[in-house]
């Protein structure tokens, strides 16, 4: 679970995105109302994000009481209700969009990550995210990589040295600029992506840490595990899906790394039914 502070600021960007300085719509409801909510899902799914939709009602209400039904990271099943709310009719109908936007989409992301990882399951492969998240979300929708069973690569541009074909040519080589990202710091991994055979030799000669093996067919990935020789740790990338990464994964890479997984997500069908207290 991500710290209390980032998933409040979160909650708090999504408020102020929606509500802004008000709920007009809510206001036709009289201040002292309560109601009750049942939230249910459409269709199965693996839960995910309790922990932000409870912070959507509680910064509007702290009165207001949830009761989950299912446990985070459980699946839920088609037609299941996933909790029960009650208090304040216009917290309730307020903050029932941006709830369920942040339910929906990380239920969606850990459902997609279960599934890839599954897919894997009982080869050496581990399933890795990438940094192709969506804009403000990339913490939450990390953390349900996690939940659904896959891993995460670096989170940003700080926490990790991922060295492209750009960065390559204007180094002027592999080894120079694996050469270079040491001097950058020491102390996180050096990844260089590759296109070749030739260039997992490079790269192998200057003795990154992992070899990023982008749009490698069957063929090539196999025979760069045999050119490794357990050197460095191999990741393979690019046009990977659920027909395709097992295959991908028995030929010996340590990591596939699939943008799918928080880029192509389909939201959730989820619904909230709001029931006015007499």
């Amino acid at each position: 679970m991500l710290d209390a502070k980032t998933i409040q600021d979160d909650v708090a960007r999504f408020l102020q995105e929606d509500v802004g300085t008000g709920d007009l719509t809510a206001r036709i409801i009289p201040e002292q109302q309560t109601a009750k909510a049942t939230v249910i899902t459409r269709e199965a799914t693996l839960v995910c994000g309790q922990a932000w939709f409870d912070a959507v009602f509680k910064t509007l209400d702290p009165a207001i009481t949830i009761e989950w039904q299912q446990a985070e990271g459980e699946r839920a099943f088609s037609g299941e209700v996933l909790c029960y709310l009650s208090g304040s009719a216009r917290a309730l109908l307020t903050g029932e969009r941006a709830a369920l936007n942040v339910l929906q989409t990380l239920s969606a992301t850990a459902s997609l990550a279960h599934q890839f990882a599954k897919a894997v399951k009982g080869t050496q492969a581990v399933v890795l995210d990438t940094r192709k998240t969506i804009p403000g979300l990339r913490w939450a929708q990390k953390y349900a990589v996690r939940c659904g069973g896959a891993s995460n690569h670096r989170v940003g541009l700080f926490d990790g040295i991922l060295i492209k074909e750009n960065h390559i040519m204007a180094a002027g080589s592999i080894a120079q600029a694996v050469s270079a990202a040491r001097q950058v710091s020491s102390d996180v991994a050096v990844e260089v992506e590759v296109e070749t055979l030739d260039e997992v030799v490079q790269a192998l000669d200057a003795q990154a840490d992992i070899l990023l093996l982008d749009n490698f067919n069957l063929d090539q990935l196999t025979q760069a595990v045999a050119l490794n020789k357990g050197r460095a740790k191999l990741e393979a990338s690019g046009n990977v899906d659920l027909s395709s990464i097992r295959e991908i994964a028995k030929t010996g890479v340590d990591f596939i790394s699939v943008g799918a997984l928080t880029k192509n997500i389909q939201a959730v069908d989820l619904s909230m039914r709001v029931t006015m207290d007499d």
